[in-house]
């Protein structure tokens, strides 16, 4: 039997409480908790940090899940799990006795980094909320089970840090924190309601020449001008615009250009992101941009230093399934969703959640937050601390927790999201290592999230 099928409890199928019961008994949960979620997320708000150095906002996650005041059974709380302020908390159900399947394994996961100079901008304590909101919601529908439970369920809540910058998922997958998880939740705030996004795959570059000072008056034929190629190599990449595809991006600033205008520049420095919707596309675009800047060395006669980011964001593969799912049951709760046209034709950012899609099947909605507002301006930050928002976040909240109780208990439901995840994954990776015809591939589906 698989697991997703639980067999009745003793007193036959009518023991168990309907599905719809039990998504209800969810929602009821984060209304309930909503004073406490607020606070938490109000908390993460008002003290934003950067990347890696979230420390605030990770003892404000353990202590929320370690508090005596949430209702039910207690959390087993690990703070500072395999980064120093990445978190676990998990929970499950009472198996039954005797050999049985192994519990199904549900996560949410909760960012809560912000952006440097403007804060929240990108409405991370809101994820966070929402993460802990759904993973409440659907622990005290199954602890509103008769025990033993049908089906073991374990639930898991990861606390996951620098996704603005360096890839905390990326860390986490290669630490194990995802071995054994079955689906992964999570969900971002927006300007609008969409099951899926097209993010994408993303490399960041930093690019340092070195040249030779002189005086820029006096004698500047002695000295090779650093800036020249730093400028040199941002307008090469102005000139390859016009040859790139419609869906790639490439963005960057100008970090450190000079001492003083009368000293010739010997050292400049650049750092830049290039964007593409596959791993593919984005090693094509990768070495047509390293050439611009190879080539800005070799006019001005600079030597030059190109040196990736340590972690690659992947772009986040679909699973139909669970947005099929995911929108059902947001329709229900009032969400308004974006058509299927507007998701094709739009792109989004990208998020090391991407990673995770690549190890175990996943679900990353956008939710709207009662703003218009645009992320990662002063004017988002505001709405993602408002009071306004709560509504919104919440609501998101309890579709994740219903979409994870229908991957739970609906016939056939996981099995289709897993075949989902491997169809989706064998596609992608064919492009990235395309197999020799009558040839089998020797790399393994996980190759891909290693780097």
């Amino acid at each position: 039997m698989r697991p997703q099928e639980p067999s009745p409890p003793p007193g036959g199928p009518a023991a168990l409480p309907a599905l719809e019961t039990l998504k209800q008994r969810a929602c009821e949960s984060v209304e309930l908790n909503a004073a406490r979620l607020g606070a938490l997320s109000r908390d993460i708000w008002s003290r934003p940090e950067l990347a890696y150095e979230e420390h605030q906002a990770h003892d404000t996650m353990t202590r929320f899940f370690s508090s005596g005041e949430l209702p039910g059974a207690a959390w087993a709380v690990q703070p500072r799990y395999a980064l120093g302020t990445a978190f676990r908390a998990e929970w499950g159900t009472a198996a039954p006795r005797g050999p049985g399947p192994r519990p199904l394994r549900v996560a949410f996961l909760c960012e809560y980094d912000a952006l440097p100079g403007i804060g929240h901008a990108c409405g991370h304590n809101l994820i966070a909320e929402v993460g802990a909101a759904a993973a409440l919601g659907l622990k005290a529908a199954l602890e509103s089970l008769p025990p033993p439970a049908p089906v073991p369920v374990q639930v898991t809540v990861l606390g996951t840090p620098a996704e603005e910058q360096g890839g905390g998922k990326i860390d986490l997958i290669h630490a194990g924190a995802f071995d054994g998880l079955d689906v992964v939740f999570m969900a971002h705030p927006s300007q609008e309601n969409a099951a899926y996004l097209p993010d994408v795959a993303e490399h960041d570059v930093t690019v340092k020449y070195y040249g030779k000072a002189s005086h820029a008056a006096a004698y500047p034929w002695e000295g090779v001008n650093a800036l020249d190629a730093a400028v040199l190599a941002y307008n090469n990449l102005s000139v390859l615009r016009q040859q790139m595809k419609p869906t790639w991006r490439v963005h960057g600033v100008i970090k450190n250009g000079g001492v003083k205008p009368n000293i010739i520049p010997s050292y400049t420095e650049l750092e830049f992101y290039l964007r593409a919707p596959s791993m593919k596309d984005l090693s094509v675009l990768t070495e047509k941009v390293e050439n611009c800047f190879r080539s800005a060395a070799l006019a001005t006669g600079c030597k030059v230093e190109i040196k990736g980011g340590e972690n690659d964001y992947y772009n986040v593969l679909p699973n139909k399934s669970l947005q099929k799912v995911y929108k059902e049951n947001g329709k229900k709760l009032g969400i308004e969703f974006i058509s299927d046209d507007c998701i094709l034709n739009g792109l989004s950012g990208s998020t090391d959640f991407g990673n995770v899609t690549f190890v175990v099947p996943g679900l990353h909605p956008y939710f709207y937050i009662g703003s218009d507002a645009l992320n990662h301006t002063e004017q988002y930050t505001e709405a993602a601390g408002s009071q306004n928002a709560q509504f919104y976040a919440l609501r998101t909240a309890k579709a994740l927790a219903m979409t994870a109780l229908d991957v739970i208990f609906k016939p056939g439901l996981l099995e289709e999201v897993r075949e989902d995840f491997r169809q989706v994954k064998l596609k992608e990776e064919g492009q990235i290592n395309p197999v020799e015809p009558n040839k089998e591939s020797s790399v393994g589906i996980g190759a891909c999230a290693s780097h």
